[in-house]
């Protein structure tokens, strides 16, 4: 059974999962003690992580979101991002999330519903120590999305009312 919980220390637990979705711990680091932790379970074993934080403004941040490897491709990191919509709904109108330009990340955001608004020029070679090669491709800007949370007493457009 999946299960998913929020964790509150030691947070750093979840390194290795967390640099999936990140290449960097440094830039983890950044974000990993001022961010909301939820990581999913399958029975036992650990399957995802997601880490947001409050941009303020009543937006949300999708810091990071990362599916083990024997995991990735079944729905699970589009279900965590429908879990984290419904969640925080009442308190956020917005949700946010930057990623490199990747033929892999690009359009699983599009598929979640996310909108590109914007870029950020040249964030990956000025912010990682190394290049950020994702699909064969390597990362320079950063392509902003953004999606609209809707009220908890609504469904979203795909039927989910529950917390999975």
């Amino acid at each position: 059974m999946r299960r998913i919980y929020e964790v509150f220390s030691n947070k750093e637990k979840y390194m290795d999962l967390l640099l999936l979705g990140d290449e960097q711990e440094e830039m983890i680091l950044k974000y990993l003690n001022r961010c909301r932790l939820f990581v999913m379970n399958d029975d036992d074993e650990l399957c995802a992580v997601c880490a947001v934080t409050d941009e303020g403004d009543f937006t949300l941040e999708l810091k990071n979101i990362a599916v083990a490897e024997s995991f990735q491709r079944k729905g699970i990191g589009r279900r965590f991002i429908r879990y984290i919509e419904k969640k925080f709904s009442g308190a956020f109108r917005e949700l946010v999330v930057g990623t490199g330009d990747s033929p892999l990340t690009v359009p699983f955001y599009e598929k979640c519903g996310f909108k590109r608004s914007g870029v950020i020029k040249n964030f990956f070679i000025d912010n990682y120590d190394h290049p950020i090669i994702e699909a064969g491709v390597q990362f320079c800007d950063m392509i902003c999305f953004e999606k609209e949370l809707f009220d908890n007493e609504r469904t979203d457009r795909e039927g989910f009312a529950e917390i999975w």
